[in-house]
């Protein structure tokens, strides 16, 4: 591949390949690539799966880092396994977003889970994850409790009412066809979506560079369900390195969970990263206000 070849998110310097990742106009990241594996645009956006040194094989969407078999277990796992374990016992899931597969792969370590809906936009971003990057795939496309569905999230949830258990909102940054994902209207038919009992969780971003969103999601959340609870971990590969989750519950409290209940097959999340991962900064508590 040749310097006129590269997509607008890459360019050669001295003989090396480099993706340049543009956060939000303020900061720009330089990830010195081996190899571009494959590289297609979707009806959505475009889609590149890149070989970084240091990170590994990772997935870029309109050229920003998702996941990289270096550290994306780390969001992979904190997002899934914490609601997982607060509900009493979790049987169906819906998980919205996520095309890389990776939390639909976290879901599958619990045997009771018996249904996951899979609800994803693009479909081509699965297929190339599928294809490219099983070290985060996992076995997700071979598990029949797996049913995907290539559709808007958004309006997938406008007419679903106590079908799910739990809910996992995996979305990518709140731009292009992700910007619905963080609307007070989707959260509330998130809400309904669910049974009695129910807890759903999603990414809030970084509480670093984007303490609005972390605050409207809390904000619209804490006004929806009787117990929210931001919680926090440390992924290299994102802006700030320190990301955002909050777990929103019907019922049952993650700082109450049989932490017991954990899937001893991880490779970041155990009992005491469950309990210390609710212990929020100062900074933090002041962003939430």
């Amino acid at each position: 591949m040749n310097e006129k070849q590269l997509g607008k998110y890459f360019k050669y310097d001295d003989g090396n390949i480099w993706l340049v990742e543009n956060d939000r106009d303020n900061m720009k990241l330089e990830y010195r690539a081996k190899k571009i594996i494959s590289s297609v645009k979707s009806t959505y956006q475009q889609i590149d799966i890149v070989e970084l040194y240091d990170f590994g094989k990772c997935l870029v969407l309109d050229g920003a880092v998702q996941s990289t078999v270096l550290d994306g277990y780390i969001y992979n796992e904190m997002i899934s396994h914490i609601p997982l374990v607060t509900h009493d016992k979790p049987q169906d899931v819906l998980i919205i977003g996520g095309g890389d597969c990776g939390v639909a792969n976290e879901v599958l370590k619990y045997e009771n889970v018996r249904k996951v809906d899979f609800v994803e936009i693009d479909e081509l971003v699965a297929r190339e994850c599928i294809k490219h990057i099983p070290e985060i795939a996992g076995t997700t496309s071979k598990d029949s409790r797996v049913n995907f569905i290539f559709a808007d999230g958004v309006k997938f949830v406008e007419d679903k009412k106590g079908c799910y258990d739990v809910i996992l909102v995996d979305s990518s940054d709140p731009i292009g066809p992700a910007v619905q994902l963080f609307s007070r209207e989707f959260y509330e038919n998130v809400k309904k979506c669910l049974k009695e009992g129910g807890v759903m969780a999603c990414q809030s971003q970084s509480p670093i560079f984007n303490k609005d969103i972390l605050k409207n999601t809390y904000g619209i959340l804490n006004e929806l369900y009787p117990i929210v609870r931001p919680y926090t971990a440390v992924v290299p590969s994102y802006p700030g390195g320190m990301w955002s989750f909050t777990l929103a519950s019907l019922k049952n409290d993650p700082l109450k969970a049989d932490t017991s209940k954990l899937k001893p097959n991880t490779k970041y999340i155990n009992e005491e990263i469950f309990q210390s991962c609710f212990k929020l900064s100062n900074m933090f508590k002041e962003s939430l206000k």
